[in-house]
């Protein structure tokens, strides 16, 4: 399922206009990433839980060339299923 069609199912479960809830989102994207990038969490019980995690620089090894290689530090983000969603698709 793509963000349109998200929206469409949304839209025809809360007869909301299919344009406001691309808004909404939308919305929901922004303030997620802002808070992700901010070093906040993000907690929707039972649904889902997301937090930015560092990364260590490690060294690696190119697959083409066996050439050893340095993977740089990066934040990366973790999410894990809530409870009842995990309950719902098992």
């Amino acid at each position: 399922m793509n963000k349109s069609e998200l929206a469409s199912a949304i839209s025809k479960q809360t007869n909301l206009t299919k344009a406001d809830v691309e808004r909404v989102i939308a919305s929901l994207i922004d303030v997620t990433t802002g808070t992700l990038k901010s070093g906040g969490e993000l907690n929707l019980v039972g649904f889902l839980s997301a937090k930015v995690s560092r990364r260590k620089a490690t060294k690696g090894r190119n697959p083409r060339t066996g050439e050893p290689i340095d993977i740089p530090a990066k934040n990366i983000v973790k999410i894990k299923a809530g409870k009842s969603l995990s309950d719902a698709v098992n």
